[in-house]
């Protein structure tokens, strides 16, 4: 990315809680270094939400000077997560310009807002929440039918209940047939990952279990990584 420059692209503002340079932590996109967008403010307030300090805005941003920060990074992954980032309304637009300048861009999304906003481009990770979450009768199932095989889809579980859910939910939308990567992800603290793993051993749900990498590396309460 080095030796290109931003095109601004008009006078949107966003509200952010944090940007950094990091290891993608989650997806199939685990272990790559990753400029992360973290936008502030939520629609949610999942009981074991980790990142709950981004439903407070840090400092607003123009669309020029993220992509400003995303080019300076020099690193060719970025991800817009939050909070939910698609709660700010000129966040297809920043999608489109991180794709403008040459990015690999992931959308992370609770699963409670309409995607087809997104553009065509990027790669989104739709969460799914589970009982244990408090939020699960608040998800856009017709989020499913809109998904592309590039597209993730991802089950945090704190509890057998969660993973029970998670299996139906799978089987009732034909998530199989829509996209490649389904994953089981389990609550830090809530659920041993060696017990989330038994289960999937035992019943061969058509997903694949995820560590939390980020919080191996660093931590369970590290912010900006």
């Amino acid at each position: 990315m080095k030796g290109k420059k931003a095109s601004h692209g008009g006078s949107a503002k966003f509200a952010v809680s944090e940007t950094f340079t990091s290891i993608q932590g989650e997806s199939s996109f685990a272990g790559r270094v990753c400029f992360f967008v973290r936008l502030a403010g939520c629609n949610l307030d999942c009981s074991w939400c980790d990142t709950r300090y981004a439903r407070k805005k840090q400092r607003t941003m123009s669309l020029g000077e993220i992509l400003d920060e995303a080019l300076k990074s020099d690193a060719d992954l970025v991800e817009i997560t939050g909070g939910e980032p698609l709660a700010q309304k000129p966040t297809p637009l920043l999608c489109s310009k991180l794709l403008d300048q040459g990015f690999e861009v992931l959308l992370e999304t609770n699963g409670s807002m309409p995607t087809g906003v997104v553009p065509k481009g990027v790669k989104i990770i739709l969460d799914c929440k589970c009982p244990s979450s408090g939020e699960a009768g608040k998800m856009l199932f017709a989020n499913f039918a809109k998904l592309r095989k590039k597209d993730e889809v991802k089950f945090v579980i704190a509890d057998r209940q969660d993973y029970d859910y998670a299996r139906k939910i799978i089987g009732r939308h034909g998530l199989p047939g829509r996209t490649e990567k389904i994953f089981f992800s389990p609550v830090s603290g809530r659920l041993k990952a060696a017990q989330l793993a038994a289960w999937m051993i035992a019943d061969r749900p058509p997903a694949i279990l995820a560590i939390q990498l980020h919080k191996t590396i660093w931590g369970d309460n590290a912010k900006g990584k």
